[in-house]
């Protein structure tokens, strides 16, 4: 496996190249970038729109396929690049820098203090599997591999007392599932929940329990932190196929999942299951749509955040009364 190597200059922009994996099914999968199928599928009808009143604004754009997105905690963000290798800064101005290149396929990111922990290999290739997790301090820029052999990484999430759960889109190399592993003493369990096809991970407003989802069958899952083989199916994204990602909570309860085939932030109320899209585009296949969600601040409010396959990195500003408090408030590291 080839090091990342750590530095902070202006990315080059160079011509977009592809990593989508076509097979012979007629079944279509989503994950991470990977696409099996071909680009003339429907992805079926539009969701029931709820768009009116929110704001959007483009701050950064030509990074490639995007991944994931985390708050750095002094109003910019980590981003992932998992079709060139790379793992991006984005300061509160819109500027890039690149902090890590020579990954293969990065995805979920999450950032504890000055540790940056990201996800490797979120690969969906048969044979024996070669993800990672490693952690990079941003303030010495040094990395460090803690996991090896993981089965396609894809969603990554920081719980209150410093774990970190770890979905597996093993599609074509079962099992997958949801992991847990324990920075502070090393503590690794491989098959933590057994949730079928997990991608976008998020803490829901209570704290007892977690968010996740069944990427195949667009299904919104809610996993007890006390039982996690004991998940409960709580909404499912109208449509065919959502290609649902990444997601985050607010502390109302309101839940906002990214999908990257629908193009659309959809809005979850997982009590009634109801959902709505804030934002649409061109649906369909290849996927440009939206792979993580992330709530962070905006001035003295909160805004969502998206990553997306088109490579582009926007903010959404509620319209006024809807609280986007999130469920799980990261400190800043002023």
């Amino acid at each position: 496996m080839t090091e990342p190597s750590c530095r902070r200059q202006l990315p080059l922009r160079s011509t977009i190249g592809s990593r989508r994996l076509r097979a012979a099914a007629v079944t279509v999968v989503i994950a991470a970038g990977i696409i099996a199928s071909e680009p003339t599928v429907d992805a079926s009808a539009a969701p029931e729109s709820c768009s009116a009143g929110w704001e959007s604004t483009t701050l950064a754009t030509g990074l490639g396929l995007l991944e994931n997105l985390e708050p750095d905690g002094e109003d910019g963000f980590y981003g992932s690049g998992i079709q060139n290798g790379i793992i991006y800064h984005i300061d509160a101005a819109g500027h890039v820098e690149t902090v890590l290149t020579n990954l293969d396929r990065p995805a979920g990111i999450r950032l504890i203090g000055q540790f940056l922990y990201f996800l490797t290999n979120n690969s969906l290739r048969v044979g024996p599997p070669t993800g990672t997790l490693q952690r990079l301090d941003t303030a010495t820029g040094a990395t460090t591999t803690l996991l090896t052999g993981l089965n396609a990484p894809n969603g990554l999430l920081a719980l209150p007392d410093g774990d970190l759960l770890i979905g597996g889109l093993s599609y074509f190399s079962p099992p997958g599932g949801i992991a847990r592993f324990r920075p502070a003493t090393g503590e690794f369990t491989p098959m933590w929940s057994h949730v079928a096809d997990p991608n976008g991970l998020a803490l829901t407003p209570d704290h007892a329990a977690i968010y996740t989802e069944n990427t195949i069958a667009s299904q919104i899952i809610r996993v007890p932190l006390d039982t996690p083989d004991a998940p409960i199916v709580v909404a499912r994204i109208p449509g065919l196929l959502a290609g649902t990602d990444d997601m985050e909570a607010t502390q109302v309860g309101t839940l906002f999942v990214a999908g990257n085939v629908s193009a659309a932030v959809h809005q979850v109320d997982p009590d009634t299951g109801s959902s709505c899209a804030i934002t649409t585009g061109p649906a369909g296949l290849p996927p440009a749509g939206p792979t993580s969600v992330r709530i962070a601040p905006d001035g003295t409010s909160w805004a969502l955040y998206t990553t997306g396959f088109d490579g582009t990195v926007r903010r959404f500003r509620p319209p006024p009364g809807v609280d986007l408090t999130p469920a799980y408030q990261r400190l800043p590291r002023r």
